[in-house]
């Protein structure tokens, strides 16, 4: 039976309500601070927990609730004769119901606040007492979430207590927030650019999604708790829910256009792009990079990064897309795309944030920097040098080929990918792919080095005027002297952009 309950809350939503069930049920309500005073104001009859320890609130608040009276009520086993016996010695009285939500530090640590006023919204008590709550909760029903209230008074309304296998998953979400709590406090104290000896991570659930990469595979999508990102601070504007494949592929999309500063679009199919084009406005981008390659971005993703207008509305709702994304929509683009019921629309205003990567594997998980750096040095290292309007396509081939499977080729013609093979064990493979669909290509970038000359020599035959990729290999020299006696010239980067 719940005779007494804790009550000292941050989110105030139903605590009223949950407050007056308690009551009417004979339950004495202990509580703190402001949660005392909100709950007295609104006529519930309530204890403060001073008047309990017999100590008054002071650092400001800091300190509170951290008392025997109070963590003696909680942590006493109730069928164990000694703990019994001495909290009755102490004058301490059971507490059977520990409801709190703790300061909100996940939205105070992502606003601009300073170092010092982010500090004070680490919680202390709060978690203390739910801590001592759930590690004893045959005894102690804790209660963290605003949702379980209605599911909790059902239940005592009906029985007088909380299930035991409810009160034991009540304990759990504790330590599951508590482990996202920490983790967004430690990562804030530590920095971002630390390996820290423990790896924690703080995220919460977005959503549950219908399925994974295929329909066997259970999936949800869990956002960060205490950094903004483009994939977690966009706004679907129409269409069904997204699934696992599209929150990977607009990553991806999103990612390769912003990139840019001049009007660009990208087209991305089975995590890797299909098309990528710049041009003076987004409709001509969006037609250079649909030309890139017209099989593979049906059913596929759009990306731009520039306000989309109705004439590239209409032009994009001519074949079938999962996916257009943009930082925003003029109004008559945005009703037109809407017509299409099943065309996700998302608004993505935040440029990618992330500072890290993480790959899961059996037993583990790897952790690495994000491939932020497109050049080391450049280098001419043949003859013959690239021309100005050559070296910005060699540019423009190294942005978007380090978002494409390694072994990956992208081969370039006037701000527009002609080609783009990438996914393949060795590099020969998606070079001849990637040319024999550029047809009249006339730079190539690559994400890593060339083992030998064959890179060159099937350039050669496709007319290519310009190479870049990182340098590196034993036998540079090979592809060096390849292109010297082809009339290519190539640029070394002295960056490689593997992506498995």
């Amino acid at each position: 039976m719940i005779k007494r309950a804790l009550i000292s809350v941050f989110n105030k939503d139903n605590i009223l309500r949950l407050a007056t069930f308690l009551r009417e049920k004979d339950v004495e309500i202990i509580s703190t601070g402001g949660t005392f005073k909100y709950l007295k104001d609104n006529g519930i009859a309530v204890t403060e927990v001073s008047e309990i320890t017999d100590f008054p609130e002071m650092l400001d608040g800091r300190v509170k609730t951290l008392h025997p009276k109070i963590h003696g009520g909680i942590l006493a086993i109730r069928d164990n004769k000694e703990h019994m016996k001495k909290i009755e010695e102490y004058g301490i009285k059971t507490i059977d119901m520990v409801v709190v939500n703790l300061y909100p530090f996940f939205d105070k640590v992502q606003e601009d606040l300073t170092f010092e006023e982010k500090i004070e919204f680490i919680d202390i008590g709060g978690p203390t007492m739910i801590r001592a709550a759930a590690k004893n909760f045959r005894d102690v029903t804790v209660l963290t979430d605003v949702n379980d209230y209605d599911k909790i008074m059902d239940q005592i309304a009906e029985k007088g207590d909380v299930d035991f296998d409810d009160k034991r998953v009540l304990a759990g979400k504790v330590f599951n927030l508590m482990s996202a709590y920490d983790a967004a406090v430690s990562k804030f104290l530590l920095g971002e650019e630390v390996y820290p000896e423990y790896l924690s991570m703080s995220y919460k659930k977005a959503m549950d999604l219908r399925y994974g990469e295929n329909p066997h595979q259970a999936a949800a999508f869990y956002v960060s708790t205490s950094t903004k990102g483009a994939m977690k601070d966009f706004q679907q504007l129409n269409g069904k829910e997204l699934s696992y494949n599209n929150i990977r592929d607009m990553d991806i999309a999103w990612k390769v256009v912003c990139e840019f500063e001049e009007p660009m679009c990208c087209s991305v199919k089975h995590n890797t792009p299909c098309g990528a084009a710049i041009a003076d406005n987004i409709y001509d981008a969006y037609l250079r990079a649909f030309s890139c390659d017209e099989v593979s971005i049906f059913g596929g993703i759009v990306a731009v990064n520039r306000t989309i207008d109705l004439k590239t509305a209409e032009e994009i709702g001519k074949i079938f897309l999962e996916i257009v994304i943009a930082p925003d929509f003029d109004n008559d683009a945005l009703e037109f795309l809407q017509k299409k019921k099943n065309l996700r629309v998302i608004k993505a205003s935040i440029k990618p944030q992330d500072t890290m990567e993480y790959a899961k594997v059996d037993g583990g998980i790897l952790v690495q920097g994000s491939d932020d750096k497109l050049v080391d040095q450049v280098k001419y290292v043949t003859d013959k040098k690239p021309s100005e309007a050559e070296m910005k396509d060699l540019i423009f081939g190294m942005k978007v080929v380090k978002y494409v499977k390694s072994n990956a080729i992208v081969v370039v013609k006037n701000g527009m990918a002609k080609g783009i093979g990438g996914g393949q064990v060795n590099r020969i493979w998606p070079t001849i792919d990637a040319l024999d669909r550029a047809k009249d290509g006339v730079v190539l970038a690559s994400d890593a080095f060339f083992p030998f000359g064959d890179i060159v020599e099937e350039a050669a035959k496709h007319n290519i005027q310009a190479i870049v990729q990182p340098g590196g290999s034993i036998r540079d020299k090979d592809s060096i002297n390849a292109c010297n006696e082809n009339g290519i010239s190539m640029v070394f980067t002295g960056i490689r952009h593997f992506k498995h």
